[in-house]
């Protein structure tokens, strides 16, 4: 679908708008196309008024939506109120034309809960928060309570918080096999494994000196996770060696959390799991993604279901205090059927939390390229239905929500836990409550200063082997960092 914009440039509001009624379009910008959206803001004296006019498959439609900005209001909240008037009159001329509404009604973006947290902070009760994502933004009954929820959960987080906390985020870029979904940065093992050696060298030395600048900045580590790709790829020793400097490196003495992405179970074994349990590690991840083998297969996994539950039986044995355990509903040949007795098995396992994750269709994923069979949208809705009664049938509670760009249905993506079990780092990145400094190839840092509603960030490089080779762009991100904080406490 062409989009036409005139007295404004909001593509991502639009665009995502655009993804939630007509999934089968893409936004383009040149050219003719028989679907077009022709989206207008104009300020007047009182009102800022949006006007879309829809286009498609011979129907059309207009949709109006006007918003106050009185001079002198915070840029921020001006902007805010300028994308809902878009977004509402976007929303409001495609359900015209389809005579649909999404879950999540008007709401676009990555962080739905972000409204109801703010609604909540000015003072209104849940009740109150609800009837506004009712009737203003035509959000759906269930999707309005994990909107609610997830935002209370981000708060009480949030109160727990000092000013000088951050979150250490440590990525190793390398997997088993790379999956047909994924389109993170990760290396296969057989690709890669004469460099992972090398890596950690790097590693070694950024962690050496990212220690030392939080320790000069007055900072302290709140919450620590090691992700990726899968850092269980890396050998018992390669993780003792780490852990070993990293924990002899930074002060985590005020750390609540020491998280280690396991995922892959054909990645775990006793001696990486003693290892971890060594270094303090409080909560592992083991990340099935589905319990049928047909799906496993078709996503590229090399290990089976069973594998999977072995893996998970040696995790609850041995202690670990929380174990987390992440699926997606619209996988490859997967079936609503097939999702459910996967959800069944995960809970019965003794996970404490379960991350139900909706299928993301990313460039350069596998599963775009080879153009996969997948589950419609319906199908999918029908897995996330499912799930959220089940869950909360076995006393989970949905405790942080977020979306992506190009997800089936439109849908999101939430964790779940039993109360108390939850995963601080999860809530602290996704509501952006503090800064996460990131260390490592592909990541990135995040810098957030809450009292200015300021956020910026630095990426690292990319590929492995490229963060091998500059060290001086490792340098210059953690010295950015140092004066993000110097400027910050100005």
């Amino acid at each position: 679908m062409k989009l036409i914009f005139y007295g404004h440039d909001e593509r991502y509001a639009v665009e995502q708008s655009l993804l939630a009624f007509f999934p089968d379009q893409r936004p383009v910008y040149e050219g003719e196309d028989a679907c077009e959206a022709v989206v207008r803001l104009c300020a007047g004296a009182h009102y800022t008024t949006a006007v879309t006019h829809i286009t498609y498959n011979g129907q059309s439609a207009r949709g109006i939506s006007r918003v106050v900005i009185p001079a002198g209001l915070d840029p921020y909240e001006a902007e805010r109120r300028r994308q809902k008037a878009i977004k509402l009159s976007f929303f409001k001329a495609a359900r015209a034309i389809t005579g649909t509404t999404p879950s999540w009604g008007a709401l676009t973006g990555i962080r739905p809960g972000k409204l109801a947290e703010r609604l909540l902070l000015e003072g209104r009760s849940a009740r109150q928060v609800d009837t506004v994502l009712a009737n203003t933004y035509f959000v759906s009954p269930a999707r309005r309570q994990l909107a609610i929820e997830t935002a209370q959960a981000g708060l009480r987080a949030k109160a727990e918080l000092r000013e000088e906390d951050i979150s250490l985020y440590v990525g190793i870029p390398f997997c088993p096999t790379r999956c047909a979904y994924c389109s993170f940065v990760s290396s296969s093992v057989e690709r890669s494994l004469g460099m992972m050696d090398t890596y950690l060298d790097a590693l070694c030395r950024e962690i050496t000196g990212a220690a030392q600048m939080v320790r000069e900045t007055g900072l302290r580590i709140k919450s620590f996770y090691m992700g990726g790709g899968t850092p269980t790829t890396l050998s018992a020793e390669q993780i003792d060696r780490l852990l070993t400097h990293l924990n002899g490196s930074f002060d985590l003495s005020h750390c609540a959390e020491y998280c280690i992405e396991a995922g892959r179970p054909d990645t775990i074994s006793r001696e990486k799991l003693e290892v971890l349990l060594t270094h303090g590690t409080t909560r592992i991840s083991v990340n099935p993604q589905s319990l049928s083998d047909r799906v496993l297969s078709a996503i590229g996994r090399r290990h089976t279901a069973e594998d999977v539950e072995r893996a998970m039986t040696l995790v609850t044995e041995m202690g670990f205090p929380h174990v987390n355990m992440d699926l997606i509903a619209g996988l490859p040949e997967d079936t609503v059927e097939d999702f459910r007795r996967t959800l069944d098995r995960c809970m019965a396992m003794g996970a404490d939390n379960i991350t139900v994750h909706t299928l993301a269709l990313k460039k350069g994923s596998r599963i775009l390229l080879e153009g996969s069979v997948i589950p419609s949208a319906e199908m999918v809705g029908q897995m996330l239905d499912y799930a959220g009664t089940a869950l909360r049938g076995k006393g989970f509670v949905p405790y942080y929500l977020y979306r992506q760009k190009y997800m089936s249905g439109s849908f999101e993506n939430v964790g779940w836990c039993i109360p108390g079990a939850e995963c601080l780092y999860n809530i602290y990145i996704m509501e952006e409550l503090h800064s996460i400094l990131s260390l490592g190839a592909g990541g990135s840092t995040k810098m957030v200063d809450p009292a200015a509603n300021r956020i910026s960030r630095v990426f690292h490089a990319k590929y492995p082997q490229e963060y091998i080779s500059r060290p001086e762009k490792i340098r210059e991100n953690l010295e950015t960092f140092r004066r993000f904080y110097e400027e910050m406490r100005r």
